[in-house]
């Protein structure tokens, strides 16, 4: 089975001069978990949710914090600075450009190659779409997914 057999040729996309807040939006409407960024034609990264969480990690715990409701009451006054300055951080999230958060070293996948083979470069590299490239251009992406249904159709 190859990986035209179970792409998807439909490509929701991201622009680098998008806000993160857009391309937010472009995963949520469109129930995707990440999408490549496309400069014109030319693929130039691609953006996940595992990089959209990565910027509300803050620098100088090194962890991602979503308090509970219970923090929030709980948060003592001599702190209330520091939560000042997270609020502010995470609402200066959303204006930050694509091409400042996206990862710029993608792998990609000829639409020839095996199903096995996009399988490989999933695992070996820990990501869990593809794009599918012909002649340097993008004309699909295959998602593990998209391979686990194209094998249960066998």
């Amino acid at each position: 089975m190859k990986v035209k057999d179970v792409m998807n040729p439909n490509v929701v996309f991201c622009k680098p001069e998008d806000t993160v807040r857009e391309a937010a939006k472009v995963l949520k409407v469109n129930n995707i978990s990440g999408a490549p960024v496309l400069e014109g034609r030319k693929l130039v990264g691609i953006v996940s949710e595992a990089d959209l969480l990565k910027l509300l990690v803050i620098p100088e715990k090194g962890d991602l914090w979503l308090p509970s409701p219970f923090e929030v009451i709980e948060v003592p006054i001599r702190e209330l600075l520091s939560w000042e300055d997270t609020k502010k951080m995470l609402s200066d999230v959303g204006s930050t450009k694509v091409e400042e958060m996206m990862t710029k070293n993608v792998h990609t996948i000829s639409s020839e190659a095996s199903v096995e083979e996009a399988s490989e470069l999933m695992v070996r590299h820990r990501i869990n779409r593809l794009p599918v490239m012909e002649n340097n251009h993008v004309v699909g992406i295959v998602t593990r997914g998209d391979i686990i249904e194209g094998l249960a159709k066998l």
